[in-house]
């Protein structure tokens, strides 16, 4: 009986000295969460695991992939500070052969279900290997986050991040962003900032508006409820105050028409004045003048 346990004692430790070698791949070009997500699963496989993950290099993944936004030396880096990552294995194979698994002692290969075509024209899928031999391990993608997503939301936003990096120092030349469209974005973003300037002063306005109605004692809703009669108060007061400037306005007119009416009675009495002065004047002169001549002769 002890040693049957002492059997089972080493057996167990011996399982624990030697962890089970998961082996995960891909691209991991603008690694995310979601690839983290994956690469946590692989690792809680199993209760002791030692997870190998494979990154194909620029040349394989160009040519069956496509362009990526990092290089293969920034990916692997990516993956080395990944902290369920044991090892990171450069210029890893699109397609997983059983040389390779017997190279790294892989026991399982981890990946998610769905088929990736083996773009070499080797099978439909660069895992059916993997899968006839009974050594795929199925994980599960995390739902919003990729690459390809992340990518998107960059092109969608792609004058945002330009005038971004504008304002950061980039020059247009950087950026591969022509003269005209600078100036384009350059323009746009000034009309964006001066928007944003009277939302600002539209926020303290209202600010403003609801201290003074608290400070009135009258919330919003009596601001609207009573709303007809302030109007109609203001108004009435409008009215009032236009019928006393043209009262006053009429009554000042009559006063000028008056004052000129009794400066031109008087004006006219002085004229008349005037013309019975210069008739005895001259009459004088004339008497003057004729008794002159008959002296002279």
């Amino acid at each position: 009986m002890e040693d049957q346990e002492v059997s089972e004692v080493a057996q167990k430790g011996l399982k624990e000295e030697e962890p089970v070698r998961v082996y995960s791949d891909g691209i991991y070009d603008l690694f995310h969460f979601g690839h983290a997500r994956s690469l946590e699963q692989a690792k809680k496989l199993f209760p002791n695991t030692y997870l190998l993950v494979g990154c194909c290099n620029d040349e394989v993944t160009h040519k069956f992939k496509g362009k990526t936004v990092l290089n293969e030396k920034e990916r692997y880096e990516s993956l080395r500070h990944c902290r369920w990552v044991d090892e990171v294995i450069p210029d890893a194979p699109w397609v997983v052969t059983q040389e390779f698994l017997d190279k790294h002692r892989i026991d399982y290969v981890a990946h998610d279900s769905l088929p990736y075509a083996d773009a070499t024209g080797a099978g439909k899928d660069v895992y059916e290997f993997v899968k006839s031999v009974g050594k795929f391990k199925e994980t599960k993608r995390t739902e919003g986050i990729s690459t390809s997503d992340i990518i998107m939301r960059i092109i969608r936003d792609y004058n945002q991040y330009v005038m971004r990096n504008l304002e950061r120092g980039y020059t247009r030349k950087d950026l591969g962003v022509s003269y005209v469209k600078e100036k384009r974005l350059r323009m746009n973003m000034g009309f964006k900032k001066l928007r944003e300037r009277v939302k600002k002063q539209q926020e303290k306005v209202g600010t403003k508006i609801q201290t003074v109605a608290k400070t009135a004692g009258m919330c919003r809703d009596e601001w609207v409820e009573n709303a007809d009669r302030l109007v109609a108060g203001f108004l009435e007061m409008f009215e009032e105050g236009c019928h006393k400037m043209g009262t006053a306005i009429r009554d000042r007119i009559q006063e000028q028409l008056r004052t000129e009416r009794l400066t031109t009675l008087l004006y006219d009495g002085w004229e008349d004045d005037d013309d019975n002065d210069d008739d005895e004047f001259y009459s004088d002169d004339q008497s003057v003048g004729y008794y002159s001549d008959l002296s002279d002769r």
